[in-house]
């Protein structure tokens, strides 16, 4: 009797363990598990990762072979054949969806220049992409890999964006026209792989518009699914739509130059906004791995945002020497909107540029930047009010000649920023 009741009771503990004990760790999984890339140039992927509970993104890397990654899950890279990893200023991998993951690879030239050598010298024409997954709780690291498949970059390649330039023509460090004046033309030189529509609008963001973040700057297919609608949309000029052929360069002629506003003096900033298109090679299935439903497009996917160009409107120079302009704010000023703009009259007709300087009273350094002398007036970034706090704060001008030394200066002016903060 006494025997029965003990094998009982280890019955009924080994169940109660069974019960109590977590589950094993769910492997992570990707979509999708295999591409083609520019064996030439560089390839942009956009990568769906579901399955996640607590684990946090770690390194990426590529490689041509894996290995066991015991005790840890999945396959790693064989550190002997790793061919670089994913620098972080390309990283623009986010958390989405339900336990989602979506991870923007982008393949540098070098990496892939380095897996057509080894292919050339009879190594395989693939290699993997492998990125590693840590548990704060303790649990093992976890290693999901890609596939790679090294082809020439054409039509089976991602539509992916791999550099952008935006430009004058002809090239003008610093572009300054008179109120209601034309600017000149404005064109994109996109370097590109695979092939696809590119689609997309001109904006501007006029003078006292609140500036874009990095994320406003990103093509919509860089961005998961439900960010795509929040990016803050500016004045639109006009629209594009255009194939591109897999020739891996394109010229983007910009909008009509007559359309541009000029009218207010001030900074504008012209914004390339390119939308996400319907690309095969670039679709991710989320419901695959888990992370959402259905499949998401990713044509025109870049790892980095878009670049800006900004162009000046000033006021003539008889204008200014005539006292049209004169300083603000004014001396003791209280600011209470923003933004805080800046402006000054002709301090010198030999001056090349301006210099704005704004400190404390202490002397501690704030800001500086260097204007035009055409334009006169100068528009501060966000960064102020998060500098100057409701501190007092003085500020001057210096005019400077070609050499970059100063041959005259204003007086100090006091201000003080008194809006709330967010």
């Amino acid at each position: 009797m006494k025997r029965t009741s003990l094998n009982l009771s280890v019955f009924t503990a080994a169940i109660l363990l069974f019960l109590v004990e977590p589950a094993a760790a769910q492997p992570i999984k990707v979509n999708p598990t295999a591409l083609n890339i520019n064996a030439q140039g560089g390839t942009v992927a956009f990568l769906t990762f579901g399955g996640l509970t607590d684990e946090v993104p770690a390194d990426a890397c590529w490689c041509r072979e894996l290995t066991p990654a015991a005790p840890d899950i999945g396959l790693m890279c064989d550190p002997a054949t790793i061919l670089g990893c994913l620098p972080t200023r390309y990283d623009q991998s986010v958390h989405s969806g339900t336990g989602g993951f979506t991870d923007i690879m982008s393949i540098p030239p070098s990496v892939a220049r380095r897996a057509y050598q080894a292919a050339a010298e009879g190594e395989t024409s693939s290699f993997h992409y492998v990125r590693r997954f840590v548990s704060p709780s303790g649990g093992p690291d976890q290693y999901v890999s890609v596939l790679l498949r090294l082809t020439g970059g054409g039509a089976r390649t991602p539509f992916s964006l791999t550099s952008v330039t935006l430009g004058f023509d002809p090239p003008q460090t610093v572009t300054v026209v008179r109120p209601d004046e034309l600017v000149p033309p404005i064109e994109a030189e996109i370097v590109y792989s695979g092939t696809g529509r590119l689609m997309g609008r001109w904006e501007v963001v006029l003078p006292g518009d609140q500036l874009p973040e990095d994320d406003d700057l990103l093509t919509g297919a860089t961005l998961p699914a439900e960010a795509r609608t929040l990016q803050r949309r500016y004045t639109q000029i006009s629209t594009f739509n255009v194939f591109l052929p897999p020739t891996g360069r394109y010229t983007l002629p910009g909008p009509d130059p007559s359309r541009l506003p000029t009218r207010i003096p001030g900074q504008y900033f012209m914004l390339l906004r390119i939308e996400c298109t319907d690309d095969k090679e670039d679709d991710s299935d989320l419901a695959a791995v888990g992370a959402g439903p259905g499949v998401i497009h990713a044509g025109a996917v870049a790892a980095f945002p878009l670049p800006t160009l900004r162009y000046f409107v000033g006021g003539t120079p008889d204008v200014q020497q005539s006292g049209g302009v004169s300083f603000a704010p004014a001396d003791r000023a209280v600011i209470l909107t923003l933004p805080v703009v800046f402006t000054w009259p002709v301090l010198s007709t030999e001056a090349a540029l301006y210099r704005l300087e704004i400190e404390r009273l202490s002397g501690e350094h704030i800001l500086s930047a260097l204007v035009p002398p055409e334009l006169s007036v100068y528009r501060a970034p966000p960064l102020l009010v998060e500098k100057a706090g409701r501190d007092v704060v003085r500020w001057r001008v210096l005019g400077l000649d070609t050499g970059g030394k100063s041959i005259i200066e204003s007086a100090w002016r006091t201000l003080r920023i008194g809006v709330a903060r967010s």
